[in-house]
């Protein structure tokens, strides 16, 4: 067992290779998720309700209690841009994997916007990226959209195809990206990746969030990473056990004796 595979272990809770992310790195970009002590609360009952792992930034890994991911995993985020920025998609890379594995992460994230007008450099960091995550077993997990000033439908089924196997091309573990509208699409785009797609949740407001979940999973994706339409919840807990149980459903009813995320969550 190599150091990557065992820590892609780590990024699913039963064990059945699909994937429920929370990522709360959006505070570099659209500013303050909480304070401190409101964040260490919000990471316990995302971790309690049955979340596969976190995302955030390296600083804000290090204002975590430790005993809040002891059953879920730590995925440091290595991107970040502002809208403040002339081109607020020009991703730039603002950790390395050197610094993840320090953190004490099970994995790394980097956001890539293809299409963009700084789409070369980007690529180039991906590259790199996935390099030195082979040289210390890091697992790596791609965030691929399609952004920029040529790009007419982010949605269109062919060019989220193609974002998909740019990040196998480049040595991405797995990848996450938007859903196609059609799930039959989404499930072609799915069925020819080598590597488990995993769905962007979107914004809060974009309808049903248990059919949303069901679609994508029907659809043969492998997981979902969903962010906002969790923290921005009244009940973040209970948005994250709906998401839980809906991603590993087959885990839970394969095997009974398998614990539920409720009793998952008593032991945290």
């Amino acid at each position: 067992m190599t150091g990557k595979s065992l820590r892609l272990t780590r990024l699913s809770r039963p064990g059945d290779g699909r994937f429920l992310f929370v990522p709360m790195d959006h505070s570099v970009a659209d500013g303050p998720i909480a304070g401190t002590a409101a964040f260490n609360r919000l990471v316990r009952e995302v971790a309690g309700a049955g979340a596969d792992g976190i995302v955030v930034h390296k600083g804000r890994a290090r204002s975590l209690d430790p005993a809040l991911l002891t059953g879920t995993a730590l995925l440091v985020h290595l991107s970040a841009s502002t809208p403040h920025a002339a081109d607020p998609e020009a991703k730039v890379l603002v950790g390395d994997v050197e610094e993840a594995v320090r953190a004490g992460a099970d994995a790394v994230s980097v956001h890539i916007n293809v299409g963009s007008e700084t789409e070369a450099r980007q690529l180039a960091d991906l590259g790199a990226v996935a390099a030195a995550c082979d040289r210390w077993g890091m697992p790596l997990l791609a965030m691929m959209y399609a952004r920029g000033p040529h790009i007419q439908n982010p949605r269109d089924p062919a060019l989220l195809a193609h974002v998909v196997s740019i990040a196998v091309d480049l040595g991405a573990d797995i990848v996450k990206t938007v859903s196609a509208v059609d799930s039959k699409d989404m499930a072609s785009i799915a069925a020819s990746s080598p590597i488990p797609v995993v769905v962007a949740g979107g914004a809060p407001g974009n309808g049903d969030l248990s059919v949303f979940a069901h679609s994508v999973m029907a659809s043969g994706c492998r997981g979902l990473a969903v962010g906002r339409r969790v923290f921005e919840s009244s009940d973040p807990g209970a948005e994250v056990r709906l998401l839980a149980e809906v991603v590993h459903a087959e885990a839970y009813e394969s095997d009974p004796e398998t614990p539920t995320f409720r009793e998952m969550a008593g032991a945290i």
